[in-house]
């Protein structure tokens, strides 16, 4: 079956053809690791764990690359103010990272790259483009000059920043020739980490080091580059001006994803608004990871998506309908020859989600198309079994759901609790929680 998909280099929708038959080299920007993973992380790496285990399932071959960015301003900034060293922090939250992944199970990567184990291919890349004079050197370090390369901005269709962009690392430095230059190698300063090369003692800047690694893993050009939308300028375009002025090769990648934002509570997630929230937060709230998933399925990637606890509550109790569904079948799995109708009716519904699934991704209607079928006359073993097939693209761990009758002690609990949050007495409720969460039940709030 075909799958197109929604290409923000040519704006269009398209046919998605690899460079080499069913071979597909996949990359998307990794973390940055100095801090927990925040649901923005969540929203982009499951729906792009989604989209890898679609590909997959269609018979291609996809090589999944990540890059973990493990040296960077953001990390030395943190590990100074925890005084602890750089490599014990990024060390910390790339493990912390992986485990979040793993809960939310985003298990299609192939393989995590770090840039500190690429210094020797940044240094290459860096010293090409100053032979190909699309690099200067000033005081604090080695500018890629974007004058040079005539298509930057071909990706966003601009090259004028806004408030929308990851702009946090633009590079400050009265000498650039272009105040959009941007570094390629920052020169050593005291008290930070460095490494010494023939370009200077220092560190990579935030770009190179994407185009280091995927130069290496796929060569010049590859076939899928994803990320967040607000990665598009100016990284995304960096990482264009720096392999396409390498290699002479264009396109460097020839389809671009890119999923929109997370709000919350229909608002920037911000630290300073108190509605930064990571994935471990979540958890801490009594909602299963894999809920989390559930509501990432009801979004389309390009469409952003607004969090509040309201909507993860209902997303759990969606998932909890889902797996007792689910459940109550694995016990009727017996097969029985189908009627020409509901044989075709099993036809339809197996080519109906993968249609969805082929239409750019659109996970909400195929989202559809399982409750639709779980809903059906078809014979139970028969949505067993598409349900079984549907779930090695969502993901859900549907095939370890179990039928859970609630023993009558945790019921009276349960309703005990309810009471006392009614009248206001959340304290006494939360010894309530407790006694419950003793027994084995989570107690998930929608608006706590």
């Amino acid at each position: 079956m075909d799958i197109f998909f929604t290409n923000s280099l040519t704006r269009k929708k398209e046919k998605f053809v690899p460079i080499n038959d069913k071979k597909v080299n996949l990359f998307v920007c990794g973390p940055t690791v100095y801090d927990y993973s925040h649901l923005g992380h969540a929203k982009t790496y499951t729906q792009f764990d989604f989209i890898v285990r679609y590909l997959r399932y269609l018979g291609f071959d996809v090589f999944y690359l990540q890059n973990i960015t493990d040296i960077d301003d953001k990390i030395i900034t943190r590990a100074n103010e925890l005084n602890i060293p750089w490599s014990e922090l990024t060390g910390k939250f790339e493990k912390l990272y992986v485990a979040d992944m793993e809960k939310l199970n985003n298990t299609s990567v192939s393989k995590y790259a770090r840039a500190t184990d690429h210094i020797d291919l940044i240094v290459k890349q860096v010293k090409t483009l100053m032979e190909k004079s699309y690099a200067y050197k000033i005081d604090d370090g080695i500018y890629f000059e974007i004058s040079k390369f005539p298509e930057y901005g071909k990706l966003s269709g601009r090259t004028e920043l806004t408030e929308a962009d990851s702009v946090s690392r633009i590079d400050e430095n009265n000498q650039k020739r272009g105040w959009n230059d941007f570094c390629l190698w920052k020169f050593s300063k005291p008290g930070e980490p460095s490494w010494e090369t023939d370009i200077g003692n220092g560190r990579p800047g935030w770009h190179i080091e994407d185009t280091a690694i995927t130069e290496k893993f796929f060569g010049p050009q590859y076939d899928i580059h994803g990320g967040a939308v607000d990665l598009i300028i100016p990284h995304h375009e960096a990482e264009i001006a720096q392999m396409e002025a390498i290699s002479g090769k264009a396109p460097l990648v020839r389809c671009w994803l890119h999923t929109a934002f997370l709000m919350v509570d229909g608002k920037k997630m911000s630290k300073s608004l108190g509605n930064f929230y990571t994935i471990d937060d979540v958890i801490k709230k009594g909602f299963d990871p894999l809920a989390l998933r559930y509501l990432f399925l009801g979004a389309h990637y390009r469409d952003t998506l607004n969090f509040t606890w309201e909507s993860i509550g209902a997303a759990q109790n969606g998932f909890e309908r889902l797996k007792l569904q689910v459940a109550g079948l694995s016990s009727e799995t017996s097969r029985t020859v189908l009627s020409e109708e509901k044989q075709k009716k099993v036809d339809e519904f197996r080519a109906g989600f993968m249609e969805a699934l082929s239409d750019d991704m659109n996970t909400p209607r195929a989202l559809a198309v399982l409750w639709e079928m779980l809903k059906s006359n078809i014979p139970s073993g028969d949505k067993y079994e598409l349900a079984m097939s549907f779930d090695e693209i969502l993901g859900l761990k549907l095939g370890e759901a179990k039928s859970i009758e609630i023993p009558g002690n945790v019921k009276d609990l349960m309703q005990k609790r309810e009471r006392l949050r009614s009248e206001g007495k959340y304290e006494e409720a939360d010894k309530i929680r407790e006694k419950i969460q003793v027994l084995g039940f989570a107690v998930a709030d929608k608006n706590t």
